[in-house]
């Protein structure tokens, strides 16, 4: 065995990656570099409460140095890798820095996808970042200001609708948080201003709301989120998106905000290793997570695309990710134990196969009410909404993050009101006024 630790380079600090560096964290046979473009390991499940308000970004954040702190052999960077030599083992960053490795993992995530139409993002706002988040919510408030300031009766109504493409989980939690944000919550805050008058737009391609779940639990779900306000619109194609209007195949909405949740994307940087993409620009790798043709090279989280050594698909969700990461730590030790000399090109099947166990699918209806599709577990209603809660707050990193949300959580539930419902900067408004219809005269009346 060498003396030498193994250089393990790890791009992206999110659940795959963060869970990696916690697994090799102070053995000192392998030298570990963490790079992430952010400086925070962000918790995505909750983001969407920090969209609507009801959370902030340190409960669903937190500092990656401070998470490894107590790790020697890991170094922390912020950086963003813009390519990967993989005949010279070298990854480079945006800051020009160079990495050498030994052992790379990419698990840089994904972003929002299009399906080809990048130029819609101009007009639309993902939810992959906390910078999303903050922008979402900026918005939503700000069209609310604007609303109360004008009379222009079209004005009003286009910032106070809210439309949402994409039925998944995010989608139908962001249009439940938000009706009920501003219909119960925020109505008594706006004197001049009917919130009724809100217009909360969920918009799915597929014939059902939640595609992966139960049909019971689609038709829960639709019921639900329709008794709260929220308008649905399945077997419902987009066609086009501009400024402020959603062109369908059968109609315009017209929308002050418009959130885009129906595609995700892998991070660029899969186009720089040498193995074919998807559309998406997901990667399948072995079943060991390494790439074909570079068993030195290990790809987990968002970007993978792939069914695992028992022909189950691998969804791109947080438990999914974390068990990823477990898995490459795994592996990365057992080879560094191994008293053995076998060339690199013929380890593949000797290595462990990765096996996800489904913890299932669970998604958040508005107040007190959810969903959980867990094999013999399903629940809805209140008692889903505990589970929810419980195994979210499992989930997040640090004991800080825990209670706080906690805190936050139940002073909303008992106050029915949440917090941070402030934005900044000034507002961009001109009041268009009302065209008015000439006056007749007596021999025209």
């Amino acid at each position: 065995m060498s003396t030498t630790p193994q250089r393990v380079l790890i791009i992206g600090a999110g659940f795959a990656g963060l869970e990696c560096a916690l697994k090799l964290a102070n053995d000192h046979r392998f030298d570990v570099t963490l790079v992430n473009k952010t400086n925070h390991h962000l918790f995505q499940p909750l983001l969407y409460q920090v969209a609507t308000a009801s959370l902030s970004a340190p409960d669903v954040a937190r500092s990656v140095r401070a998470v490894l702190a107590e790790a020697d052999n890991v170094k922390v960077l912020q950086d963003s890798i813009e390519s990967i030599d993989t005949d010279a083992q070298i990854a480079t960053g945006k800051s020009d820095r160079r990495y050498p490795y030994d052992r790379l993992v990419v698990a840089a995530g994904a972003r929002t996808g299009y399906f080809g139409n990048s130029h819609w993002a101009e007009h639309t706002i993902g939810l992959k970042t906390l910078d999303d988040a903050y922008k979402l919510r900026r918005k939503v408030l700000s069209n609310l200001e604007k609303a109360e300031l004008c009379d222009n009766h079209a004005q009003r109504q286009r910032n106070l609708t809210i439309a949402i493409v994409g039925g998944g989980p995010t989608g139908v939690e962001l249009s439940g948080a938000f009706i009920e944000l501003i219909q119960r919550s925020m109505s008594r805050d706006f004197r001049s201003l009917n919130t009724e008058n809100l217009r909360v737009i969920l918009i799915e391609a597929a014939p059902a709301l939640l595609p992966p779940y139960g049909a019971h639990h689609q038709k829960y779900t639709e019921d639900r989120l329709r008794k709260l306000g929220v308008e649905v619109m399945t077997n419902t194609r987009v066609k086009d998106v501009q400024d402020k209007k959603l062109i369908l195949e059968d109609g315009v909405i017209e929308a002050g905000t418009i959130v885009w949740a129906a595609g995700i994307e892998a991070a660029p940087i899969t186009r720089q290793l040498p193995v074919e993409t998807d559309r998406a620009g997901k990667i399948t790798p072995n079943l060991d997570l390494s790439l074909p043709g570079h068993p030195e090279i290990f790809v987990a989280g968002d970007l993978v695309k792939m069914k695992d050594a028992e022909d189950k698909v691998v969804p791109g969700v947080a438990p999914a990710a974390s068990q990823m990461g477990k898995h490459i730590a795994k592996l990365l030790k057992q080879e560094a134990a191994a008293d053995f000399n076998v060339p690199m090109s013929e380890r593949y099947d000797l290595r462990p196969k990765f096996t996800y166990w489904d913890k299932g699918n669970m998604a958040i209806i508005g107040r007190s009410a959810a969903v959980v599709d867990a094999g013999k577990m399903q629940l809805q209603g209140f008692i889903a909404w505990c589970a929810w809660l419980f195994i979210h707050v499992l989930f997040l990193i640090g004991f800080r993050s825990k209670i706080s949300v906690l805190i936050q959580w139940a002073w909303a539930y008992i106050n029915d009101k949440p917090g941070a419902r402030v934005f900044a900067g000034e507002l961009d408004i001109k009041v268009k006024p009302e065209v008015q219809e000439p006056e007749l005269s007596p021999a025209e009346r």
